[in-house]
């Protein structure tokens, strides 16, 4: 950036605007000098924090350019301050692939965790000492942006890390990310950089004042704020957010013929200093370049003490192999770069009041404590209840109403009581007492020795019944989108839903009036009814929530019969000579297919309609996989493990959900863990590749 020759083309032009009226005579001549001069004012402002002209002088300066490109509008540019903001609204957000994976980091929280990283990269690196950057690791949403031929080109979200949505228009709202920057000083032409998208403290505790004098609810805290500002499908209103981004990685680049990789990009603190140079908000001013793994743990753990005074959010710091030829070198795993790490901060702590002690019914008659407590606000999140887990919890805690106790986000997240703080105690606590009957029904609870958790055995408990037919609606289960929770507990108390098979006979025209449901969502709900019917058997089992079945498990009762009612038939020994079905979950089964309540509930569903017939093909046909066994675990290199299961099965394979003799092969990823170790110990087991499973389908 040129300061002083931008600051005087600055003055020239502001000159040219009071002799000229507001603008009304700026040649076309100088259209590349305005925008010129805006860029220049946009990055004291957004990225040094230094303004160096009024806003209302800015303003004039823009409306000129605004202007003069309403006039000619053949000469406007893509990278024009003018084009940031989009005229109306985005209609949706397309999915796009990045051009590399977005990995996630390796977490560490301790030096001991620090020196064994760097133990590793010493290891693999053949080198006595290391040098490491350090930079702070931003809490917000993770974006990745390419630039090509010095162009902004597109914005995505992290997604899946493979691919996220494509969000160009929301990015371009943000004032720190420039619409050109002239890589091709540097010789590259296509460049994707990673970054992180977040709302500052001032910024966020300006927007919630805002919200509560509109007397709405305020945002939870700035990192869910930023990524739904993202999301959000009006630009204009994603500009008005104010929101910022910090640029650390460059992942991918492509050169000009001829020319050579710059000195600046040898190194990732070199990497920073380009992106600097180039406008971006890059760590250049907080990174830390040092000798060895002994300075970045007193560093790092110096920053922390430091985090509250920063204007924005982290909560922990990088830690990355500075040399990039080294981290070419290192490489990856399918999941997180071995040349990096993140140190995190610990749990954000506060201290609360426990106030009373409620408890909940889950769909299989758990009985749930749920501690209120006096709001506290822990880590940016307001909390007020938090599980309490049962009985013998709540004992070891020692945990009492009217206790003092100490919160802790685990992993800035999930909150959760750390312990009483005893030594304040007056005399007025109260022990906890755990109900002896069901608080919904009344029913007298139950709890089997091997457990610590009490249940209502009433299957008719309207607590019940509710958290059933959430899960039977839920994406994983029959997926009928329209439905979620809230609106399952709502219908429930109307009298529209009494139990699961009132959900396949929804009085629709009594939606009609209710908030939320217009004419549209009453047809998506009626649709996503209809589409339900359509599952497979395997599904259906899934959703029906009985006691112990998951997913796999529910694929392999769906396999062992004709159609559902046949496990009426089966016996307790019949059960547990499935795969993977022992005493207590056969025991779960069989005493399902033995309830009357339960048979009369499939009978009702059959006559919805829903898949009760195993249409999958024979295990025993004729597919290449045909009577093979597998089991997937680890991380696989490119596919999910769902989509390598719902393979093998297409091609006649069958899913097991564990390690035995029965196993035929066991397709491994990065961190395989103990399934692995088993296998190893059983002859019969091929452990293979998920490139060699490919092979096995005739895939490359």
């Amino acid at each position: 950036m040129y300061d002083s020759e931008l600051t005087k083309k600055t003055q020239d032009l502001t000159n040219e605007l009071i002799k000229m009226n507001s603008g009304s005579g700026i040649p076309l001549a100088r259209i590349h000098d305005l925008r010129e001069v805006l860029r220049f004012h946009e990055y004291r402002y957004y990225i040094l924090s230094e303004p160096l002209i009024a806003d209302m002088e800015y303003d004039q300066l823009y409306k000129a350019l605004e202007k003069l490109e309403k006039e000619n509008p053949g000469a406007v540019r893509p990278d024009s301050p003018t084009q940031r903001v989009a005229k109306g609204l985005t209609k949706e957000f397309p999915t796009v692939q990045h051009l590399v994976p977005m990995l996630s980091l390796d977490n560490s929280y301790n030096a001991d965790d620090l020196l064994d990283f760097d133990r590793k990269v010493r290891e693999l690196s053949g080198l006595d000492q290391v040098d490491y950057c350090v930079e702070p690791k931003f809490d917000g949403a993770s974006i990745s942006l390419i630039y090509e031929k010095d162009l902004f080109a597109r914005g995505a979200t992290r997604g899946d890390g493979v691919e996220g949505d494509e969000i160009s228009t929301n990015i371009r709202q943000i004032r720190t990310i420039p619409l050109s920057a002239e890589f091709s000083r540097y010789g590259l032409q296509q460049v994707e950089i990673r970054g992180e998208v977040l709302i500052n403290k001032k910024q966020f505790k300006k927007f919630n004042e805002q919200l509560l004098s509109q007397g709405e609810d305020p945002k939870a805290n700035p990192r869910n704020m930023a990524a739904g500002t993202l999301r959000l499908k009006d630009p204009a209103e994603v500009s008005r957010r104010n929101l910022e981004a910090f640029v650390y990685h460059i992942s991918y680049y492509t050169m000009t013929e001829g020319a050579g990789i710059p000195e600046l990009l040898t190194t990732h603190s070199g990497s920073l200093q380009l992106l600097w140079e180039l406008g971006f908000r890059s760590p250049e001013q907080e990174k830390k370049v040092f000798p060895g793994i002994e300075d970045v743990i007193r560093y790092v753990q110096e920053f922390e003490s430091g985090r509250d005074d920063l204007p924005y959010e982290i909560d922990g710091m990088v830690i990355k192999v500075n040399a990039i030829p080294l981290q070419e070198k290192l490489g990856m795993t399918s999941h997180h770069p071995r040349w990096a790490i993140a140190y995190k901060f610990k749990a954000r702590q506060a201290s609360s009041r426990l106030l009373n002690v409620e408890f909940q019914v889950g769909r299989t008659g758990a009985v749930t404590p749920v501690a209120k407590l006096e709001p506290v606000a822990v880590g940016g999140v307001t909390v007020s209840s938090i599980s309490v887990h049962n009985e013998e919890y709540i004992r070891e805690k020692d945990l009492r109403i009217g206790d003092a106790v100490l919160i802790e986000r685990a992993g800035d997240v999930i909150p959760q009581i750390v312990k009483s703080l005893t030594e304040l105690r007056n005399g007025t606590e109260r022990p906890i007492v755990f109900p002896q009957h069901c608080p919904v029904c009344n029913s007298k609870l139950f709890k089997e020795e091997e457990e610590a958790v009490w249940r209502c055995t009433n299957i008719e408990c309207p607590a019940q019944v509710v958290e059933r037919i959430i899960h039977f609606v839920s994406k994983d289960a029959m997926d009928i989108r329209g439905f979620g929770e809230a609106n399952v507990r709502k219908f429930y108390e109307m009298g529209l839903l009494k139990d699961i098979p009132s959900v396949y006979t929804l009085d629709f025209d009594k939606l009609t009036g209710l908030e939320g449901f217009g004419q549209k969502s009453i047809d998506n709900l009626r649709k996503a009814i209809e589409g339900s019917r359509k599952q497979p058997l395997h599904r259906l089992i899934y959703a029906l929530g009985i006691r112990f079945v998951g997913e796999t498990t529910a694929k392999t009762l769906a396999h062992a019969v004709n159609h559902l009612l046949d496990f009426r038939e089966f016996s307790l020994e019949q059960l547990q000579q499935l795969e993977d079905v022992g005493p207590k979950v056969g025991g779960s089964i069989f005493q399902f297919f033995s309830n009357p309540d339960n048979i009369q509930m499939l009978a009702e569903l059959e006559k919805a309609g829903l898949p009760f017939r195993n249409e999958k093909k024979d295990l025993s046909g004729t597919g290449s996989l045909a009577g093979q066994t597998f089991l997937f675990t680890g991380t696989l290199p490119t596919l999910k493990r769902s989509e390598a299961e719902a393979m093998a099965e297409e091609m006649g394979g069958q899913i097991l959900s564990g390690v035995s003799a029965k196993l035929n092969y066991l397709v491994v990823g990065e961190d395989a863990g103990s399934k692995l170790e088993k296998a190893k110990k059983i002859n019969t087991v091929r452990i293979i590749t998920e490139e060699e499973f490919l092979q096995l389908l005739g895939k490359k």
